[in-house]
């Protein structure tokens, strides 16, 4: 059956991109295969549904024609059931008739020539799924982080094929598949299936490898460098590909890279605009000022403090706040003003004051 990529992740099909987001990760930290609990295909399943949501385009192709239309790989078999014919009475794509077993993906991959099944496909290494704190000024401005991580990677000695002096299999007789004849209530049908043996291959190796001891795959330690684009919000995911876990005569798994913004002292964001605060004295606030602050990338600005400014009043300083993403425009700098009242007044200042007082401030 064809698969609903909002139901998957459990979210509307008037979904935001952000909830589509936040739905993910959710499901993605609790069925990664690494995790207690995990749950390996599952998290495939919700990976390809996000993979294909989170694409505007390939989720509007989806809205309109179904899993058919992402390229995905799959089946819609509505067509059949519209035309009179229901498939669901045989519970899915396997069931029975007349004693006599039958898997409807067999059968329906000999009438497409076997494309989109899981047969034909290559196989996939599990994806890895890594938390990445992150200062805002990097999260704001760009920056390039190093990560180390464990993983499987294909074993150096053998390039990952498990051994070396490859034989064609016996089994397949070097065709990589096995072919079998099945019945069906439609009648006797060819079915094709990745050889266990070799993989798929069509040959093994006659000495195994002693460096993996012929699984393929070593679990190493590996650093790498990613870049952080600029602009980049809390909770945003980075996919590096071919970074996951390795697999035997396959393609390696994805990494994928959650940000998490660490909060920063004295300074925030809303949405593109950076908010600070900034401390000045009574006089100040009465009579104004220019005053000197450090930016969030450390650079010094001269702030013009007006007079008669009130406390907590924001100044505002256009094109200093957060860079646009690929589109819009830069962002502003907010800056909260705190009147700091002395903690006591000297006979002079007490003075003056009274006549400030008398004057009629």
């Amino acid at each position: 059956m064809a698969k609903d990529y909002y139901e998957i992740l459990g979210v509307d099909r008037t979904a935001s991109q952000d909830e589509i987001k936040k739905a993910f990760r959710k499901l993605a930290h609790k069925y990664h295969p690494d995790k207690q609990g995990g749950d390996e295909k599952k998290f495939k399943e919700i990976s390809e549904a996000y993979a294909v949501l989170s694409d505007e385009k390939k989720r509007q192709q989806y809205d309109m024609f179904g899993q058919a239309g992402t390229g995905a790989g799959g089946f819609d078999f509505s067509g059949f059931q519209n035309g009179g014919f229901d498939f669901s009475q045989f519970g899915g794509f396997g069931g029975q008739a007349g004693n006599v077993e039958f898997d409807l993906g067999d059968i329906f991959s000999e009438f497409f020539g076997g494309a989109g099944t899981s047969q034909n496909r290559r196989k996939k290494g599990s994806d890895i799924q890594i938390d990445l704190e992150i200062s805002l000024k990097d999260a704001v401005f760009g920056s390039k982080e190093k990560i180390r991580y464990s993983h499987y990677v294909k074993c150096s000695e053998c390039g990952g094929k498990g051994g070396s002096d490859f034989k064609k299999c016996d089994k397949c007789s070097g065709t990589g598949i096995i072919e079998s004849l099945q019945k069906s209530f439609f009648g006797s049908f060819k079915t094709q299936k990745i050889c266990p043996a070799c993989e798929g291959e069509g040959e093994v190796p006659s000495k195994s490898c002693s460096k993996c001891s012929g699984i393929g795959v070593l679990r190493e330690s590996e650093e790498i460098e990613i870049e952080i684009p600029p602009a980049s919000q809390n909770q945003d995911i980075i996919k590096v590909p071919g970074k996951g876990e390795a697999i035997k005569n396959g393609e390696p798994g994805d990494l994928y890279i959650i940000l998490h913004i660490k909060e920063e002292k004295n300074w925030s964001r809303q949405g593109q605009d950076l908010i600070t605060e900034i401390n000045i004295k009574l006089s100040e606030s009465l009579l104004g000022a220019e005053k000197e602050i450090e930016t969030l990338d450390g650079k010094n600005l001269k702030v013009k403090i007006p007079t008669l400014i009130k406390h907590k009043d924001i100044l505002r300083i256009k094109g200093k706040g957060v860079p646009p993403r690929g589109y819009g425009r830069t962002g502003d700098l907010l800056i909260r003003v705190n009147i700091d009242l002395p903690k006591k007044l000297s006979r002079k200042q007490k003075a003056l004051i009274e006549e400030l007082k008398e004057s009629g401030i």
